[in-house]
């Protein structure tokens, strides 16, 4: 406790950039689908995001070494409000792509700066707990400003210029803080290879999941309002679904520390597919059955990806977790820039509900892949890696550096190389006959 209360300003600076962006993301959709946007065009704002995301999670560290924390988060904000302010002047399809991709960049930024020095000053016994609380009050800021919308409604400068000033007033508790600046950023090393070698079940997962929830947080908004709910009622119907997604992370992840996660997987990937389904065969009108499917796929959905990353950090051997977790944010982020693209296509080619053939689909492969995998390989009988509760639209490589067995010094190997099998792996192996090369 002694350790958050230390670093309340990095909470309440990230808190308002989550504020601001969750009022941001949501504004666009519903304000573009108003100004009648294509559909290829709002998805493509979705893209931009998070091919901004990416490219700022691989370019902001070296302004980090350069400019140090503190300024580089000032910066980040100022991007944001600018941004943001430019969305109300320039009011068309093009712009805001290109302004989408520029927001993805400050928020990859935002977070990375905030991550590391929530690391920076987290011993190894809190970090868990540092981590989580993180993770709690920006889902809750995400959540409270999609709700904001409902009160600012779309029209008009007022939600613009309430996410401008929820951006540059998120630099106020960072430049005053009296917390010494952490260490350099340092990036998470890339190595698809290994990740797939340690877990094909999570290479999968990640890209269905920025597939299915890239299509969903971009394009679900449009859905809602081609179907006849106002910009208070598709705010509500955000909420609900992020309120049910983030209360159902630490049931699931606690059930993944006791079972198979790959048993969880499938359970709520299949729920998934079922809920995505059914909203694709029934179609609803604006009223309480919406709401209903929308908070049953936030439920099953929102857990799936703090699952798998749990999952691929159980077979990790220590000094892995980084390019493990690099791979990880590599292929979400291609499916996050692909999914909002795709869908966009075929909800044009066939009609809005189309958004749920998309989800549907990418959760039931994932399903299947991870049952399929459980027939070629059995679980080992291993000390499984404590269950972390994340968002899987926002991680950066800096928020594994949280995880405290990122600071055990282990012997590494080169990047590309195969992957050691752990003791415990080969004991398993030799016991049952059904566990090779440390793969699940």
């Amino acid at each position: 406790m002694a350790s958050v209360i230390k670093i309340y300003a990095l909470f309440l600076g990230s808190a308002l950039l989550m504020f601001g962006g969750g009022l941001q993301g949501l504004l666009l959709s519903v304000r573009g689908a108003e100004e009648e946007f294509s559909l290829l065009a709002l998805g493509l704002i979705g893209t931009g995001w998070s091919v901004g995301f990416v490219a700022g999670s691989l370019t902001v560290p070296l302004v980090v070494r350069k400019v140090g924390h503190i300024r580089a988060f000032s910066v980040m904000a100022a991007i944001g409000t600018i941004t943001i302010l430019l969305n109300l002047l320039w009011i068309n399809d093009v712009s805001w792509i290109v302004l989408r991709a520029l927001s993805g960049f400050c928020f990859a930024g935002a977070a990375m700066i905030v991550e590391s020095w929530l690391n920076e000053v987290a011993d190894n016994k809190s970090r868990g707990t540092v981590f989580s609380i993180y993770v709690t009050i920006n889902m809750a800021a995400s959540t409270l400003g999609q709700i904001a919308m409902s009160v600012t409604g779309t029209a008009g400068y007022l939600p613009f210029v309430l996410g401008a000033i929820s951006f540059i007033c998120a630099v106020l508790p960072t430049a005053l803080t009296s917390s010494p600046q952490p260490r350099p950023l340092q990036s998470a090393k890339l190595d698809l290879g290994l990740l797939y070698r340690t877990s094909p079940v999570a290479a999968i997962a990640a890209f269905s999941c920025g597939m299915a929830n890239g299509a969903f947080g971009t394009l679900a908004p449009v859905y809602g309002y081609q179907r006849g709910l106002d910009a208070s009622g598709i705010a509500l119907l955000f909420a609900v679904a992020a309120i049910l997604g983030a209360v159902a992370q630490v049931p699931f992840g606690r059930l993944s520390d006791r079972i198979d996660r790959r048993l969880v997987l499938i359970g709520l990937s299949g729920f998934a597919a079922v809920v995505g389904a059914l909203i694709a065969i029934i179609n609803p009108e604006a009223g309480w059955g919406m709401y209903v499917l929308f908070a049953a796929y936030g439920f099953a959905a929102n857990p799936i990806y703090a699952v798998a990353v749990a999952h691929a950090n159980d077979f990790a051997r220590d000094g892995d977790f980084a390019k493990i977790a690099g791979g990880m944010l590599l292929i979400l982020g291609l499916g996050l820039a692909i999914g909002p693209a795709v869908a966009s296509l075929i909800m044009g080619a066939w009609q809005p509900v189309g958004l749920f053939v998309v989800t549907a689909t990418f959760h039931g492969a994932l399903g299947g892949t991870a049952y399929l995998r459980m027939r070629v390989r059995k679980s080992p009988d291993t000390t499984k890696a404590p269950f972390q509760p994340m968002s899987d639209k926002q991680p950066t490589p800096e928020s594994f550096a949280l995880d405290p067995r990122a600071d055990s010094e282990a012997e590494d190997y080169p990047i590309g190389g195969e992957a050691p099998v752990p003791d415990e792996l080969i004991e398993t192996s030799e016991d049952h006959g059904d566990v090779q090369d440390g793969k699940l």
